[in-house]
């Protein structure tokens, strides 16, 4: 109990607040797209076969809500000591860290793909990737428990203003594997011309763009704020969003891949470079006897991935019913997504 006969878990700084309420906020879009996401993901799971882009998607989804319900409980629990706290507060940094890793690598194994596996590009994204693995595992040393009273839960922030590099490190590769996706976009419409928004919803460049804005904006939070003193926690204000939203985008961009996860997945759908080939659904209007029967021949220039499974293919089943007299009219049809 405080001076003020009030307890501490009520005694808050307005930066403490919003971090905790900005923590909510987290857990929420955290619970939300997972729910949203089950069904792909079960159905990515009936696939037969594994990849590292496969591991890595499930790992992904696993450890984001362990780690921030294991989190929330420091957060939220006003009946946690300090001394308690001193053998906690490093979990997070360290668990963000590695949930980092995780999304960072598959960025560099989708660029390598969609770049047609070139040297160059898995090189540069390659450096990257252990540049920002190495640096999060050093800035982690550096992080301090926040000196919060008893009740008002626990934190971890950085000990100095140059550990903000911890998460400038991911910034600059997410920011490569934006540009990287862009420029494959805009140079695909040498074959065919799309409008912007198609452009950005067939290629997912939304979700590097929203990847790269969440990083940008934590990180200026961490280099530019500056702290009222040492219990205020701002300079991690944005933390758990980041690491939320950089989670789900990244899954978001798993399950948006065309053709098998194996090799990081096509990049173009199949047909593209001739519109006038590509998977075909047949089906026969007519089966009464008597009557011709009619065959469409459809083209399909869109699909939503590679790895459907069988259970996910009867709208482009084949009807195998034919009768032995009977005029067949083939239609074929190019559906796009400038359409």
């Amino acid at each position: 109990m405080s001076l003020h006969g009030l307890p501490n878990s009520l005694l808050m700084s307005p930066h403490l607040i919003a971090h905790k309420y900005i923590f909510v906020c987290s857990l929420t879009v955290a619970a939300w797209d997972t729910l949203v996401l089950s069904r792909r993901t079960l159905r990515l799971m009936r696939t037969g076969e594994w990849s590292i882009l496969k591991v890595l998607s499930y790992f992904l989804r696993a450890l984001m809500p362990i780690e921030f319900a294991l989190v929330a409980i420091g957060v939220f629990d006003t009946k946690l000591s300090q001394s308690s706290c001193q053998n906690f507060f490093l979990f997070e940094p360290i668990c963000t860290a590695v949930l980092l890793a995780a999304a960072s690598a598959v960025h560099v194994i989708r660029i390598y793909a969609i770049y047609d596996h070139s040297l160059a590009v898995l090189i540069g994204m390659g450096s990257l990737f252990v540049v920002q693995v190495v640096v999060t595992a050093i800035c982690c040393a550096f992080y301090q428990r926040v000196p919060l009273l008893d009740g008002q839960g626990c934190m971890a922030g950085p000990t100095s203003n140059w550990v903000g590099i911890y998460w400038l490190a991911p910034t600059l590769l997410y920011t490569a594997s934006a540009v990287l996706a862009v420029m494959r976009s805009v140079n695909s419409l040498q074959k065919k011309k799309l409008s912007a928004w198609n452009l950005i919803i067939r290629d997912s460049l939304n979700l590097y763009g929203v990847i790269l804005m969440v990083n940008m904006v934590n990180m200026l939070l961490g280099f530019i704020v500056k702290p009222e003193n040492d219990a205020d926690p701002i300079k991690t204000i944005a933390a758990s969003m980041t690491a939320v939203l950089t989670t789900t985008h990244t899954l978001r961009i798993v399950l948006s891949i065309r053709g098998s996860l194996r090799h990081g997945g096509l990049f173009l759908p199949p047909g593209w470079a001739d519109p006038t080939k590509g998977p075909r659904a047949t089906h026969i209007l007519a089966a009464r006897p008597g009557l011709p029967s009619v065959t469409l021949d459809i083209t399909r220039g869109k699909q939503e991935s590679g790895w459907a499974t069988d259970n996910d293919k009867d709208s482009e089943s084949r009807i195998a019913r034919e009768p032995e007299v009977g005029v067949k009219i083939t239609v074929d049809q190019e559906i796009g997504y400038d359409e």
